[in-house]
């Protein structure tokens, strides 16, 4: 059984995902810890619940997703994981940094790619990695399927989609992501997004308004 831990952390209210399970080991989601009292506050949920920190896994290389990977890189000695078609994100990370105000000296060195991985163990448990871009090229969803519940990053949020935008971003490429990989998954499971409150795949088919304009057809892409 995965327990799911939220963190939210900087000025852009980033959901930062701490997976574990009874084994205690746990994969760290989407790192936005970004100063002192942010990086205590993630080192004491790990410290106070006996977790062993095995991997950080980024859903996407926008910078406001990957503050805290050097802080936990160098206290827990663990690889970072991304598909390689972000890599150009996190290199261009201090840029981005200075773009939002937020001080990145170096890009964090990315330890595995997810291009061809489909999924991902730790511990006892297994997560499925889902290939979903759109807003950004090498974005990924995090299912899983015995959990029922997907941290889909900034692809889906509820009532809303992620922005395409920004370098690398395809509308089109997001609604299939959305129509073909997530929405199948299923009306009960959960969405935890990369900002805002979680929501459910069926919540979603019902009131996202940009998943209805597809479906009903009125928007063709």
């Amino acid at each position: 059984m995965i327990n799911l831990a939220l963190l939210t952390f900087n000025s852009f209210q980033e959901n930062t995902y701490i997976l574990s399970d009874e084994t205690g080991e746990c994969i760290i989601v989407d790192p936005g810890n970004n100063n002192e009292k942010e990086n205590s506050k993630i080192s004491a949920y790990i410290e106070k619940n006996n977790l062993k920190p095995v991997m950080i896994v980024n859903t996407h290389g926008h910078v406001d997703h990957l503050l805290g990977v050097d802080y936990l890189k160098e206290k827990y000695s663990i690889p970072f994981a991304l598909h390689s078609k972000d890599k150009f994100l996190v290199e261009t990370a201090p840029m981005q940094g200075r773009m939002y105000g937020f001080d990145i000296q170096t890009p964090p060195a990315v330890d595995l790619n997810l291009q061809n991985t489909e999924t991902l163990k730790f511990g006892n448990s297994i997560i499925q990695i889902i290939h979903t871009p759109g807003h950004s090229p090498g974005h990924i969803s995090i299912y899983s399927r015995e959990n029922k519940f997907v941290i889909t990053g900034d692809v889906l949020f509820m009532g809303s989609i992620g922005r395409t935008d920004l370098p690398g971003g395809d509308y089109k490429q997001l609604m299939q992501s959305m129509l073909g990989k997530l929405i199948p998954l299923g009306g009960d499971v959960a969405v935890y997004p990369g900002h805002g409150r979680s929501s459910s795949i069926g919540v979603e088919m019902e009131r996202n308004p940009f998943i209805a304009e597809v479906i009903n057809g009125e928007v063709n892409f």
